[in-house]
């Protein structure tokens, strides 16, 4: 196991590198990007399921199986629970763009990550790692934990604005406005972005730094593409406004 574990790891930060740079000039076929070509499709609700399904399987079954369990690792699963259950059973099923297609080929290399991502959180929080009581009062854990509740605030609630907004306009995109929008486009990847920011934090571990360099990777550019995508379609877009990083970028 622990061979899979570090042929994982490699291939995480390896995939890391290239969706970075892939996505910079290909943009990811779904949602405003959705274009013919990329073969066949499925709804995004179940696309999302699919596709997000095997994240928390798999650190229930490694939390399940490990004779390391204590508090700090109770919370780890709680958190990971947190994000994951909402994320497959809830968000897929309550966005607003439920019902269009998804290219098959995105849920299968999803599948592909968090498969590997999944083993290697759970593996290596679970079994490799080890977190007794004091740890709950490193500083680590203590500003990891707080990183971690901001981004996943800040996340579903970017999510659920711009959730609100699609069903208000459910013909036509229009500029976002309010809260963190009125600083950058892309609040919900900003958010998502920092809370895994946060769990590599708290957990102090090179599986959870593995899952925040991948998320970076894949979500920066998609941030990046979506600020350009909304100053090409909007000659009005408010021109302070950055693309992921408040005031900065």
């Amino acid at each position: 196991m622990e061979k899979l574990y570090n042929y994982s790891l490699v291939l995480i930060f390896s995939l890391a590198v290239i969706v970075f740079l892939l996505l910079f000039f290909i943009s990811a076929p779904y949602g405003k990007f959705r274009r013919e070509g990329w073969g066949p499709v499925i709804r995004a609700k179940w696309a999302w399921l699919i596709m997000e399904f095997i994240s928390p399987v798999l650190m229930i079954f490694f939390f399940i199986i490990s004779d390391r369990k204590s508090v700090p690792a109770f919370i780890f699963i709680s958190l990971w629970l947190m994000h994951y259950v909402h994320r497959t059973f809830i968000y897929p099923f309550t966005q607003s763009g439920r019902n269009k297609p998804m290219p098959l080929i995105l849920v299968v290399f999803a599948i592909v990550f968090n498969s590997l991502n999944g083993l290697v959180n759970g593996y290596g929080i679970f079994h490799i790692y080890s977190y007794d009581l004091s740890w709950l009062l490193s500083w680590q854990f203590l500003a990891g934990a707080i990183v971690f509740i901001s981004g996943f605030i800040i996340n579903k609630t970017a999510d659920e604005k711009l959730r609100r907004l699609r069903n208000e306009n459910p013909n036509e995109y229009v500029i976002p406005r309010g809260w963190f929008f009125d600083y950058i486009s892309s609040p919900h990847y900003f958010g998502e972005i920092i809370e895994w920011g946060g769990w590599a934090l708290m957990t102090w571990s090179l599986p959870g730094f593995a899952f925040f360099v991948f998320t970076f990777a894949n979500l920066f550019p998609r941030a990046i593409n979506t600020h350009r995508w909304y100053r090409g379609k909007f000659p009005a877009y408010p021109p302070g406004r950055k693309a992921v990083i408040p005031y900065l970028l």
